[in-house]
């Protein structure tokens, strides 16, 4: 199911929050924090790929989430769902997904969201914590979704 910012005037927010089982700096990390730089290069380069959430580091590894200093926070605004998935499965991306567990703890809680966002608006970290929360107390809603179970931009539903 396509939805575009062309035909609704919004944009697909995402955030991925995932708790290290290392330090960033320690050796068993080494491999994820090596990649950081090369993966975000293409992400920027990606179909649909619209921003996503950097400190002066050029990544958002520094970046505090949920006051929790074990957990990194990813947050990123693609065109729709499909641009996203398109470059979550495929090359280097693809090959980080397969390696997570031996990087980050294996979590039962909702730790990546997806919403719906006016095209131009930048979602703070403050927006990701509400709708992870928001997901996790009920489930996937327009205002908060997973890619399983996503829903159309506001105005596609309206119309």
């Amino acid at each position: 199911m396509t939805h575009s910012d062309r035909q609704t005037g919004h944009e697909l927010a995402q955030v991925n929050t995932a708790r290290l089982r290392f330090p960033l700096d320690s050796p068993e990390l080494k491999d994820f924090v090596d990649a950081l730089d090369p993966v975000n290069a293409v992400a920027d380069r990606a179909t649909g790929f619209v921003w996503r959430l950097q400190s002066e580091t050029g990544n958002a590894t520094d970046v505090p989430v949920f006051g929790d200093t074990w957990l990194i926070v990813n947050m990123s605004v693609w065109r729709d769902t499909d641009a996203l998935t398109a470059f979550m499965y495929q090359g280097q991306h693809r090959e980080l997904l397969a390696r997570r567990r031996e990087w980050f703890e294996r979590v039962e809680e909702a730790m990546t969201a997806l919403w719906w966002v006016e095209a131009g608006v930048r979602p703070t970290v403050q927006d990701a914590e509400e709708r992870l929360l928001h997901l996790r107390e009920h489930g996937p809603t327009e205002r908060a979704f997973t890619l399983r179970k996503s829903f159309p931009p506001p105005t596609a539903a309206m119309g």
